[in-house]
């Protein structure tokens, strides 16, 4: 199937391609292994998290992966960290979430598509009505690939936080409602909290450049297996478990 341009009037076609869409396995991993040496993050661990991660992986439970968000640059060091981790294993079968606009250059939407990324066509960017049927869209493909047993990542805060690196922004609802759509379609999924840190900083607004990322913290929380029935309740779920993981990401930089 030939990838269709990223285009919010094109948003079927588009999730109808990511849905099925396969990475290079071997490239991807080769992608990620390349990272982990470039960036070489430092992760760190709850009590009982590594185990009960690996535990879940190898149980086949699909995973949500929630990151806070700092800079464009995280995509990146993510994919560094999660080499470094028991994430290593669904490497090349986990969907990363992305804004639209980077999938624009055709040469930079191959690496793209070979690191697992799937687009995202947010509200801030187009008029409402529009945006709202490609985002439950959006919302049905993320369970349909939990479903399969495929993992998703995302950052739920949904754009840079350029105000507190400190402190977890407010999140959208999408994430509860992909966890309450992938249940209807049979999935159980693992909720797995990672803060991120790249040091202090005196202003959170200033683009972060290659060497400033560079040995960021990242931090697991303890995985969470029975998530809340409610979409509402599971927000507010992952903001309280993300900003506790940002927390001790930030005192073990």
């Amino acid at each position: 199937m030939e990838p269709p341009e990223v285009a919010l009037e094109n948003f079927d076609a588009v999730y109808d391609y990511y849905r099925d869409h396969r990475q290079n396995l071997l490239g991807a991993k080769a992608a990620y292994w390349l990272l982990g040496r470039r960036f070489q993050p430092r992760v760190s661990y709850a009590d009982g998290a590594r185990k009960e991660l690996r535990d879940f992986i190898s149980a086949g439970r699909p995973l949500i992966i929630s990151i806070n968000h700092l800079s464009e640059k995280d995509p990146y060091t993510v994919s560094a960290a999660a080499w470094r981790s028991p994430l290593r294993p669904v490497i090349g079968h986990t969907r990363v979430l992305a804004k639209h606009e980077v999938f624009a250059d055709p040469k930079m939407r191959g690496k793209l598509d070979m690191m697992g990324a799937m687009p995202v066509f947010r509200s801030r960017d187009h008029d409402n009505s529009p945006v709202n049927a490609a985002s439950g869209r959006l919302i049905d493909t993320c369970a349909e690939v939990l479903a399969r047993g495929d993992s998703i990542a995302l950052f739920p805060e949904g754009t840079c936080n350029y105000v507190d690196h400190t402190r977890v922004q407010e999140l959208g609802g999408g994430i509860g409602h992909v966890v309450g759509r992938a249940r209807e379609l049979g999935a159980n999924p693992v909720l797995v909290n990672l803060g991120l840190s790249y040091g202090p900083r005196a202003d959170p607004a200033v683009h972060l450049s290659t060497a400033d990322v560079r040995s960021a913290s990242f931090y697991f929380r303890r995985p969470v297996g029975e998530l809340p029935a409610e979409p509402a309740d599971i927000t507010a779920l992952v903001r309280e478990e993300l900003q506790t993981a940002l927390d001790a990401a930030i005192a073990a930089y």
